[in-house]
């Protein structure tokens, strides 16, 4: 970075780079709690997973819009001394700072199977589903207004940091074609060549 430029993460990818581990340790531990009959029995187990699974996927998919929607609404034009950071390095900086914050909650999804088998992994997985959702609306957001949507890299510092948090001031936008990743932070599908 020179004169003054930033490093900048997709928001989107921030957002989406804990779905694909929150969702795989989620069915894992679901799987391994219906090994054991808990307390409440496997049925009551999964019929309350996948209550939590809904409640989980809804709360994190609708949780902060507003917050997201008013720093979109006032995002600044990215300079061209930024440097737009790759999405599988953005990715990777997310799930070192979380691989902690990840594992505890593998750990409890997988101990509450002594009580609710299931349960714990379904909610897990549920909130897996509410950041692809969440994602996925950034997209449509970024499609619509024919812009990216980008945070400082500085300010997602710390394991709990997130794209919306209070340490965000603004963000800033690009053209819709800038950087590796798509509007909702999914990989850019590239044409082969022929």
């Amino acid at each position: 970075m020179t004169r003054g430029g930033q490093g900048l993460a997709r928001v989107a990818v921030v957002v989406r780079a804990g779905a694909a581990p929150l969702w795989w340790l989620g069915v894992l531990s679901a799987g391994i709690g219906l090994l054991a009959p808990g307390l409440t029995g496997r049925r009551i187990g999964v019929l309350a997973g996948a209550a939590l699974f809904v409640l989980a996927g809804a709360a994190v998919a609708c949780g902060r819009r507003k917050r997201y929607a008013a720093l979109a609404a006032v995002a600044s034009r990215a300079g061209k001394h930024d440097v737009l950071q790759d999405r599988a390095v953005t990715v990777r900086n997310w799930r070192r700072g979380h691989r902690w914050w990840l594992l505890l909650a593998f750990l409890a999804a997988l101990g509450s199977a002594y009580a609710a088998p299931a349960a714990g992994g379904m909610l897990l997985a549920g909130c897996g589903a509410g950041l692809w959702l969440k994602s996925a609306w950034l997209g449509r957001r970024e499609q619509a207004d024919e812009a990216l949507l980008w945070v400082r890299v500085d300010w997602l510092r710390g394991g709990a940091a997130h794209p919306a948090g209070k340490q965000v001031r603004a963000y800033r936008s690009t053209g819709i074609a800038a950087g590796d990743a798509a509007p909702g932070g999914a990989r850019r599908k590239t044409l082969a060549s022929v």
